[in-house]
């Protein structure tokens, strides 16, 4: 089985791709903005294209919802990805870990939230090696494990972000 491709056809239009007991939320970037990613000793920036994808994985499997939020947070919103470093005792509390730009490589061999480039995401074992990538309809994944399903998740909820009055 080749390379598959997932049709996304605007930003409200995610993948999913769901373990036994993990899942990996992603999406298209949508517009060109820049990335800020602060870690101990400085930060990086980066520019994120349109058909950049954005992901977050939650290794130990939870609920889709506040991994629907992080992706929006960053995507949406711009909030700066933050990188703690190695050894860092609440590297084991992070429930999801978000990732973002052209490709995607999961990988169960970084400890989770201390790797500052973009291309490597923390996931479990059972997503480990999988790749995606952008393109302009949507990801691009390697085959996916016997366990691993995909699935189209639409967004259903609008927020209109304009600031309050006063």
């Amino acid at each position: 089985m080749g390379e598959l491709h997932h049709h996304l056809p605007d930003t409200a239009t995610l993948l999913l791709l769901q373990g036994s007991s993990s899942f990996l939320l992603a999406g298209k970037i949508g517009s060109r903005f820049p990335l800020c990613i602060e870690y101990f000793s400085g930060e990086i920036c980066t520019t994120l294209e349109k058909d950049d994808i954005i992901a977050v994985s939650a290794p130990e499997g939870a609920a889709l919802e506040p991994a629907v939020l992080l992706l929006e947070l960053v995507r949406s919103h711009h909030m700066p990805l933050l990188v703690l470093p190695k050894g860092h005792p609440g590297s084991k509390r992070l429930r999801y870990i978000i990732s973002a730009g052209p490709a995607i490589t999961l990988s169960c061999g970084i400890q989770r939230g201390t790797h500052p480039e973009q291309h490597l995401l923390c996931s479990s074992e059972e997503l480990s090696g999988l790749e995606l990538r952008g393109t302009k309809e949507g990801i691009s994944t390697g085959p996916l494990p016997a366990q691993v399903h995909a699935r189209i998740v639409i967004l259903s909820v609008d927020i209109d972000a304009k600031p309050l009055p006063g």
